[in-house]
């Protein structure tokens, strides 16, 4: 039987054009992640030198979590970027394909991604597993180590676009003090009287005592409870 030399042209086409491009853009999204890592290490020196003479409770502090994970505490917000190890297209109603420039060149919109949580610091501490983190904005990159932050628009990268926004040191401190000044603004809530003013035996022994009340801070959304758990309704104009 003749081989059928066309999907074997196919396969080694696609090789070299696409899987080849998303290891350029793996590797442009772990050096942007190293770069991440360098910005907050800096920013955790510079801002403990400023608050030297403060309580030590509020001060800045850095770790690095390995390979796709760092976090930076501030007072008590944790901020977690994490790296994700795989490569990925946008779907086709997303903002970015209003552009017919990525129409024509499709292959400048797969990226990698970096995401930014927000915790409570003592969510970790006490291990309150079942308290809620946010994720705040999401960092794309892509093969021209160029990106943009999807997210509250307070981190202030504007519209879906690459090309504005090149990979380096200055680009990424933006960033995180962006983040860390957002973060910054909310407080946490009372939650409402009539959704405590009930609780059972095995409730106050098995969470109330482990300190696994949930807790989470309201950040620009809504909620509606669904089976127990508090859902993303919409986002807050």
């Amino acid at each position: 039987m003749e081989r059928d030399t066309e999907i074997r042209d196919g396969i080694i086409k696609t090789m070299l054009e696409k899987s080849q491009l998303k290891q350029v853009v793996y590797d442009n999204t772990k050096e942007a992640f190293s770069i991440l890592k360098k910005v907050l290490h800096d920013i955790v020196i510079e801002y403990n030198g400023i608050l030297k003479d403060a309580d030590d409770r509020i001060k800045l502090e850095y770790r690095d979590r390995g390979l796709f994970e760092t976090e930076i505490k501030v007072a008590g917000d944790l901020l977690i970027f994490n790296m994700h190890s795989n490569i990925f297209e946008f779907p086709r109603n997303h903002e970015i394909w209003k552009d017919s420039y990525y129409i024509d060149r499709p292959l400048v919109t797969y990226s990698g991604i970096i995401n930014i949580y927000n915790f409570l610091a003592d969510s970790f501490k006490y291990n309150r597993d079942e308290d809620l983190g946010y994720l705040i904005g999401r960092m794309f990159i892509n093969n021209e180590s160029t990106f943009f932050v999807e997210g509250r628009r307070e981190l202030g990268f504007g519209y879906p676009a690459f090309g504005k926004n090149k990979v380096d040191y200055e680009s990424l401190h933006q960033l995180v003090e962006s983040a860390i000044a957002y973060v910054l603004k909310f407080d946490l809530l009372v939650p409402p009287y009539n959704d405590v003013k009930i609780v059972n035996v095995d409730y106050m022994k098995e969470r109330i005592n482990k300190s696994k009340m949930q807790t989470g801070k309201r950040m620009g959304f809504e909620y509606n409870a669904i089976k127990g758990l508090p859902q993303v309704d919409k986002e807050i104009k």
